[in-house]
């Protein structure tokens, strides 16, 4: 039987990545059984803490002491909260042990936030892993040698997974009862939760951000000017210029400052200021492609594609009002 620990970190954790990934996990196993099949996993809440209280004191969690648990099969962390180097610093005892049970052939998947933790192991030094795209700054700042994509739903390397934010963590536990059960398994889970089965991109799910928290008032400077300029084209070696400073060290600080570079940046700007237009859904796509400074329809949809994972007709489809209440 595989021993399944969901750990419980110091500080803080999502309480429905927790349990739902239990209740999920649960379900699974009973229906596995229900097929004639012996219990497959054995789950437990485990931690260095004898009680963590959650939701401003409405919920308390009582782990099992993780110290008695001297093997696991698969370790799972929930999502953490957003004070991220505390985290860290205040579960030093757990990181040490999650690194040791991988060292001891477990397999580990991270929730959402819960990618701090794990990195915090150095596991993922080297490989892919995504994380809610509204931690990437701070990610990125903790870790720069994870290779951080926050477009993917969900990553799998060498034994780890990670996925992205929220509630996506159920696409998550599909996938680890698909490997730990059948296939067959997962589709029942997914129906019986109302999950969508192969989602692989969080990337529609994105609201982009003004990324100026950085410290820097030169490329501060540098994005106002981008913001004020979204309908028009940028010579981004002249806006060099008038910022006083070389295009090569104007993209390494833009770079350092926003995780993007000036053009990606700008991309981006656009797409978020369409996106809010689409949603409206009183613009036509071409409208709101001129409003952003687009003259080409095939430039427009192929940006607007990659950045949102979906074209800007069915991204207006999928978000308007209009077409959630058909």
């Amino acid at each position: 039987m595989k021993q399944v620990i969901i750990v419980v970190p110091n500080g803080y954790a999502d309480l429905s990545s927790i349990m739902g990934t239990l209740e999920i996990l649960s379900r699974a196993n009973e229906y596995w059984q229900k097929m004639g099949n012996p219990s497959l996993i054995d789950i437990h809440i485990a931690g260095f803490v004898t009680e963590l209280k959650l939701d401003l004191g409405f919920f308390s969690v009582y782990p099992e002491d993780i110290k008695s648990m001297k093997k696991a099969d698969l370790v799972i962390i929930p999502s953490v909260g957003h004070y991220y180097d505390t985290i860290v610093k205040e579960n030093r005892e757990l990181i040490h042990w999650v690194t040791q049970q991988y060292k001891n052939s477990a397999e580990i998947a991270s929730i959402c936030t819960g990618a701090f933790l794990l990195a915090a192991t150095g596991l993922l030094d080297g490989k892919t892993c995504s994380t809610h795209w509204i931690a990437a700054i701070d990610f990125r700042r903790l870790f720069p040698k994870v290779n951080l994509q926050t477009d993917k739903l969900i990553t799998v390397e060498q034994g780890i997974y990670t996925n992205g934010g929220a509630y996506s963590f159920l696409h998550l536990v599909l996938l680890l009862i698909e490997q730990y059960f059948d296939r067959e398994t997962a589709v029942v889970c997914s129906k019986m939760y109302q999950i969508d089965m192969d989602r692989t991109s969080q990337s529609p799910f994105h609201i982009f951000g003004a990324q100026k928290d950085h410290g820097d008032e030169l490329i501060e400077r540098a994005q106002a000017y981008i913001e004020d300029k979204l309908s028009e084209k940028i010579s981004f070696e002249e806006l060099a210029s008038k910022l006083a400073i070389s295009r090569r060290n104007f993209d390494r600080r833009f770079i350092k400052a926003t995780g993007n570079t000036p053009v990606e940046y700008w991309q981006r700007a656009k797409v978020e200021v369409a996106k809010n237009a689409l949603e409206k859904g009183r613009k036509t796509v071409l409208e709101v492609m001129y409003e952003v400074g687009y003259s080409d329809d095939k430039a427009f949809r192929e940006v607007f594609k990659k950045i949102t994972g979906l074209s800007p007709l069915d991204y207006r489809a999928k978000y308007t009002r209009k077409a959630a209440l058909v």
